[in-house]
């Protein structure tokens, strides 16, 4: 799912929070922290790139193109760099730590971050259940390749 998407379900999951919740900042700055962690979550993908391909290929490009984060994200990662499974893995691990070490801070604000969390991940599994054919494809292409 591309970042724009999660930044608008990130903002309708901060204002339900906001409503909902007793949360120590205000409403505005809640709203922005919701945004802000429904997309940058995504930086997992870097990393996870990364482990898979062996080099920074997919970070470099958006180093020197930075208007790929916001315009061109179908340019970011080529096909065999980033597999679903792997991403939404890192989002849980990743989600599931940050949650944990926020508790310590505020319970509030954990609570309100694994909302927000949630409706990423609930969000690429939607989004991927929409390409799934297109999953499919890329997996017998690589098959393919696995075996020449």
């Amino acid at each position: 799912m591309y970042s724009r998407d999660h930044a608008v379900v990130s903002a309708v999951v901060g204002a339900g929070g906001v409503v909902g919740l007793s949360l120590p900042l205000p409403w505005w700055a809640a709203l922005a922290y919701a945004v802000v962690v429904g997309v940058a979550i995504d930086i997992d993908h870097f990393l996870v790139a990364r482990l898979e391909t062996g080099d920074w290929a997919a970070l470099r490009r958006c180093l020197r193109n930075p208007r790929l984060v916001v315009v061109g994200q179908d340019e970011i990662f080529d096909p065999f760099d980033l597999w679903p499974l792997q991403r939404l893995l890192s989002h849980h691990a990743l989600g599931g730590l940050g949650v944990g070490a926020l508790w310590l801070v505020s319970e509030p604000l954990a609570l309100f971050t694994a909302v927000v969390l949630y409706a990423h991940v609930l969000a690429d599994l939607v989004w991927d259940n929409y390409r799934l054919e297109t999953y499919r494809e890329q997996h017998a292409r690589a098959a393919e390749r696995a075996s020449e």
